[in-house]
């Protein structure tokens, strides 16, 4: 036990109202990590001579104890247990976003959150489950506990006094949206100085319950846009830095190269790879802030995929295309939004265009055929954005994949763990509000446009199809040069008389002009990005005839020094570099695939882009 907690137990007596002998039983330190990738560390202690005779814990958190010496007012959460909530993460409360939230706001203030076990506002849980049953039924939560022989809330606060008043903590300000715990606690003893109100976290499951909460029992909560969707408010310090959400990213670069083989075996990427890039907040980098994402622009998005490559160009891949398909998904008019966006800000979708596939119209829709290919993601795809024909307009249709075929036919030489398989459709149902006309969607005033206020969401749809594969093979090709240059430090090359090959002239005349080719493509890669962002700074964004030219130009010219100085690395690397468990001549094979994409194909693109800075007029539209 620390010396100021036991100084915190020498306090002034407890109010009547709880006089009894309550002390600290145990103090353990424990590292917190949520799915979100937030980690901190807390102080959980544990107590003797509570009221109601309960496993009651408090997490000290942040500078908890300097504050204790200090006699500052700490910030204080009272969180009462909801195994639905907390755990599996259940939608139809909003638990497990306030302890998410109360966690980061007291560590970064200082303080206590109590996680009392009075599940179901003490009803317990098998009763709560028995009240959600009444609520499906058409009664709130409040008349659903009515109708069990519970009263309406039955939590008492006591244990919470005891705890606090056993730190000397008999001054607080509460995190809390609901005046009765300030009310009881200010009743036993405890001077609320402030009460902070936390974020409301509301979708389609839980608005009858908040609006309950706060037309019943008078909880401050703000459900003005109730009949928009779900709108979860992101916490004050939640959304990354574009530094944070790079090195973020770098952390995982040792563990994708580790599962690159296993990356290409299973072709697809591993659960593991999956999870760790939810957590890192990935899927979310392009996602409207109002919808939960972290609403980032396309410097970062660019500069996550160019990282990810350094580990494994299939995640860099899949991941820079998910993330790019929610920020689709969110251009989309406000009932589709709803739908896929319920779950979460990050929705997973694979979209292909190749071949187009048709549609007819029928009543309440269109009915669509297709063999779409490429369609990369899929694996991890709930969704699945297919181009159709129907009467001359083509029309991205929204599908759940559960309602396609996939067909397994992702057997390449590179970028083989990206998935990229085909889907079938056979005269498919699509209800007419997941039909829309891809002009309009891909347009900088599309329909999310008038929903969101993220600048991104203007950008026109190509721009960030465009970066993928470039930033891709610059990752890849930094990867390479940082291998080569190992093996050169090292190795003994035969028919020579140095010691090691780094040791050779024309070894090192090979390796700085590797080195200079990947320098060659971050500067053509850098200057597109640089041309795109700038454009954000006006609205609609849109980029001019010069600039995309420019824009398309750069990106080819960097895959295509990518791809050289990838060559050059292991031509000079040896027999050894072209064994399977070798990362060099996986590299080349992933990079060598991305040339081959059409962002990345060099004659048309130079034709095109020779037109465009002549002033000549591009012949394809879609350039």
């Amino acid at each position: 036990m620390t010396a100021c907690v036991e100084t915190a137990l020498q306090a002034a007596p407890l109010p009547t109202a709880r006089r009894s002998p309550v002390s600290v039983r145990s103090q353990v330190t424990v590292p917190l990590r949520f799915p979100d990738g937030f980690s901190t560390t807390a102080e959980v202690l544990t107590f003797r001579g509570l009221a109601d005779g309960k496993e009651h814990l408090l997490l000290a958190l942040g500078q908890w104890e300097q504050q204790l010496l200090a006699h500052d007012v700490p910030l204080v959460r009272l969180h009462s247990e909801c195994m639905t909530g907390d755990v599996f993460g259940s939608q139809r409360c909003d638990c497990g976003p306030q302890l998410r939230e109360a966690v980061e706001e007291i560590a970064a203030a200082g303080g206590f959150l109590l996680y009392l076990r009075q599940e179901g506002r003490g009803i317990g849980l098998y009763s709560k489950l028995d009240a959600y049953a009444l609520q499906d039924t058409g009664l709130d939560t409040y008349d659903a506990n009515l109708a069990l022989g519970h009263g309406e809330d039955e939590r008492d606060y006591t244990a919470a006094a005891q705890m606090l008043d056993a730190l000397g903590a008999t001054r607080i300000r509460l995190l809390s949206n609901n005046p009765d715990k300030a009310e009881q606690l200010t009743a036993l003893g405890i001077d609320v100085a402030e009460q902070v109100p936390t974020g409301v976290y509301l979708s389609p499951a839980n608005h009858g319950y908040l609006a309950a909460k706060r037309d019943r029992t008078a909880h401050t909560l703000e459900l003005s846009r109730a009949d928009v969707g779900p709108v979860p408010v992101v916490p004050v310090g939640t959304v990354p830095s574009h530094e944070e959400m790079l090195s973020r990213v770098d952390a995982l670069v040792p563990r994708l190269r580790e599962r690159a083989e296993e990356t290409e075996r299973l072709r697809r990427l591993p659960e593991s790879t999956m999870n760790e890039l939810k957590e890192a907040g990935v899927f979310r980098l392009l996602a409207p802030r109002e919808l939960g994402g972290y609403g980032m622009g396309v410097e970062t998005y660019a500069e996550v995929i160019r990282r990810l490559a350094r580990g494994c160009a299939s995640t860099a891949w899949t991941a820079g295309h998910l993330i790019e398909h929610v920020w689709m998904l969110a251009r989309w008019p406000q009932r589709v939004q709803d739908e896929v966006f319920a779950n979460g800000p990050d929705p997973l979708a694979a979209a292909t265009s190749a071949p187009v596939g048709t549609a007819q119209k029928v009543p309440g829709g269109f009915s669509i055929s297709g063999h779409w290919s490429f369609a990369s993601g899929v694996m991890h795809s709930e969704w699945a954005l297919l181009s159709v024909q129907s009467d001359g307009v083509r029309l991205q249709c929204l599908v759940p994949v559960a309602e396609l075929e996939l067909l397994d036919v992702w057997h390449t030489d590179g970028l083989r763990g990206t998935g990229s398989n085909d889907l079938r459709a056979k005269d498919l149902f699509v209800p007419e509000h997941r039909a829309m006309d891809w002009t309009l969607l891909s347009a900088a005033d599309n329909p999310g446009s008038l929903i969101h206020e993220d600048p991104m969401i203007h950008t026109p749809m190509a721009t960030l199809l465009n970066l993928v594969a470039p930033a891709a093979a610059l990752g890849a090709a930094e990867y390479a040069v940082d291998v080569f240059r190992e093996k050169m430090l090292v190795r003994k090359v035969k028919n020579t008389v140095d010691n090691r090959q780094a040791d050779s002239p024309l070894a090192q005349a090979r390796f700085s002009k590797s080195y200079g080719l990947v320098a060659t493509a971050r500067l053509h890669w850098q200057e597109a990005v640089t041309t795109v962002a700038g454009s954000h700074q006006r609205l609609p964004s849109t980029l001019t005839e010069d600039e995309r030219a420019s824009y398309r130009l750069s990106l080819a010219l960097a895959g295509e020094a990518a791809e050289e100085a990838v060559r050059l690395a292991v031509a000079g690397s040896g027999g050894s570099a072209h064994r399977l468990a070798h990362p060099l001549q996986r590299i080349q094979r992933d990079v060598n695939v991305l040339l081959n994409h059409p962002t990345l194909s060099l004659d048309p693109i130079l034709e095109q882009a020779g037109r465009g800075l002549l002033g000549l007029g591009f012949t394809v539209t879609s350039f």
